[in-house]
């Protein structure tokens, strides 16, 4: 797949932000569609396939937060938040209902563009393989199986629906089974970069992980184990 056709929509009620942004991702190939709010922002992105979404957490009437929230009930669509300086509440918020990765305003556009590719390329390089064009590159636990050519995961014989990240977080934690793993070692290798101290970022990346597995298998959910004062790894039954 071409980067082309990759479609993003970018959500911020700045005029300024979406224009620079629009300019930037354009001269990359990519296909935009723009929302000033988050009424807008929501109809468009259920009512359509994007490839990503950049959406500014401060939006007028639905906020991003919400916007990410309803958007997660339907859709594992990978979300950028933007947020301004100083709201850390803001981006914890963010993690836990489901966003993929932020981006601190006053932004540099080259990070953007850094972020968004690196997402594209985890989340949708693969994403239109079907099971004829799949390898044997498979993870094949009792009550879980990572198909990781297609990204797919199947849990109690049912295809569960992961966000880019809850599948990087999974899997990183299932090619080392029984091996544990800090919440600082996580955010460096899932993550990519520091968070400076936002490990709650791990923990509500493993807690959502958990409750989507548990809803076809509580076996598979079972697996990840709190290693308590130490982190997470992925226990495998004996």
């Amino acid at each position: 797949m071409s980067e082309q056709l990759h479609r993003i929509l970018v959500v911020d009620d700045e005029e300024r932000i979406r224009r620079l942004l629009k300019m930037y991702l354009e001269k990359e190939g990519y296909e935009i569609e723009e929302a000033e709010d988050g009424e807008t922002a929501l109809r468009l992105a259920t009512g359509s396939d994007f490839d990503l979404i950049l959406l500014d957490v401060m939006l007028p009437g639905i906020d991003g937060i919400e916007v990410c929230t309803r958007l997660r009930q339907v859709k594992a669509t990978p979300v950028i938040m933007l947020t301004a300086k100083g709201e850390e509440m803001n981006r914890v918020q963010g993690f836990e209902v489901g966003a993929d990765d932020y981006v601190v305003k006053p932004f540099s556009p080259r990070e953007v563009i850094y972020r968004v590719k690196a997402i594209l390329r985890r989340s949708s390089a693969t994403a239109y393989l079907t099971k004829e064009t799949l390898t044997n590159n498979n993870i094949v636990f009792p009550h879980l199986i990572i198909e990781h050519d297609a990204h797919r995961v199947m849990a109690g014989g049912q295809e569960v629906s992961l966000t880019p990240k809850e599948y990087e977080l999974l899997h990183y934690l299932a090619i080392s089974p029984d091996k544990v793993f800090s919440r600082e070692e996580l955010l460096k290798d899932v993550w990519n970069y520091e968070f400076f101290g936002d490990l709650r970022t791990v923990d509500t990346h493993v807690k959502r992980l958990r409750e989507k597995l548990n809803k076809v298998s509580p076996e598979a959910a079972a697996m990840i184990t709190t290693v308590w004062g130490v982190g997470y790894k992925l226990e495998v039954p004996k």
